[in-house]
């Protein structure tokens, strides 16, 4: 499986989220973020994995996702 431009700017998105609360939510502006930050936002959100189209809170599938991308992300940077 090839990773896709798209992909990762949805991985990196995941990435920012803050996994010890799920009281904190990120928010991708539009008039500042990169146009691929804003269409990852939309397309995690068409996935379920966001409350809101610009970010808002993971859901509980995107809990799930974040904590993998973000183990991924802690292994391959270690060392």
């Amino acid at each position: 499986m090839i990773v896709s431009p798209d992909l990762i700017e949805e991985i990196q998105l995941l990435a920012l989220f803050d996994l010890s609360s799920t009281q904190e939510g990120i928010k991708v502006h539009q008039h500042s973020a990169s146009a691929s930050a804003i269409a990852a936002a939309e397309r995690l959100h068409q996935k379920g994995l966001t409350t809101q189209s610009d970010g808002g809170y993971l859901t509980s599938l995107g809990v799930e996702a974040a904590e993998h991308a973000q183990r991924l992300l802690a292994i391959l940077t270690s060392g």
